[in-house]
């Protein structure tokens, strides 16, 4: 399956006209044969691989009468999860079973796997976007699609959008915003370090013009599979 490659404009600016931008995307669906749906994602050279098993049979232990039990593991490039992963594990499957129309499948097990490929900042949105693409190519049915933005204060007040690793080590705060595509709502929030309400609002702002182009990335990314 050949690789949709989109790359952002220089549309988002600080008062300082320092450049607020996506990094380039690029998507590759239907990656792994032996499960339901696979994409890998990379924004920049951040990339992360996501699989997609069911809706299958499920554990009697985790059997749900009225919807799909949703599962999410995150597995490191190198070593095992630490506290910090665990917890963007846990932010991913909440996000994946608010993003999930569950209920369809009662009885059943879905389970999401995302591999670490490369961390060069914003990783967490990364992975939000590759899951997205990979329930997309599982054709699993959902309630909205999710596309998710990082975006950063350093020490001046400045925002930087989709920042890199290097660039997140000098950040005084740092947002992740995950927004559903019928409305442009916020689904999911993450945040460290400290700001104001008025630069929480700015923030988020920013991210939801900015997730409106991975929407379209998504749409063109799904656009090209189903032409060939």
């Amino acid at each position: 399956m050949p690789a949709h490659r989109s790359t952002m404009g220089s549309k988002f600016r600080t008062r300082s006209s320092s450049p607020m931008e996506l990094r380039p995307m690029l998507s590759e669906v239907s990656v792994l044969s032996r499960s339901d749906g696979s994409a890998s994602f990379s924004q920049g050279d951040c990339c992360a691989l996501a699989a997609v098993y069911g809706p299958g049979e499920v554990k009697v232990a985790k059997e749900l009468s009225d919807k799909a039990s949703v599962e999410v593991v995150f597995k490191m490039k190198v070593g095992l999860p630490g506290c910090k992963e665990k917890i963007q594990e846990r932010i991913l499957r909440n996000t994946c079973e608010t993003a999930i129309a569950a209920t369809l499948y009662p009885r059943t097990a879905i389970d999401i796997v995302i591999q670490e490929m490369h961390n060069s900042g914003s990783f967490l949105a990364t992975c939000i976007n590759c899951v997205c693409m990979a329930m997309l190519d599982a054709c699993v049915d959902m309630k909205y699609l999710v596309a998710a933005v990082t975006c950063g204060l350093n020490s001046e007040g400045e925002l930087i959008l989709d920042p890199t690793l290097e660039q997140e080590s000098d950040l005084t705060a740092l947002m992740i915003f995950a927004y559903e595509s019928s409305n442009f709502e916020v689904i999911a929030t993450y945040t460290t370090g400290s700001f104001t309400s008025d630069q929480f609002q700015i923030c988020l702002i920013h991210c939801r013009e900015a997730s409106k182009h991975i929407f379209q990335f998504f749409r063109d990314t799904m656009a090209r599979k189903l032409s060939k």
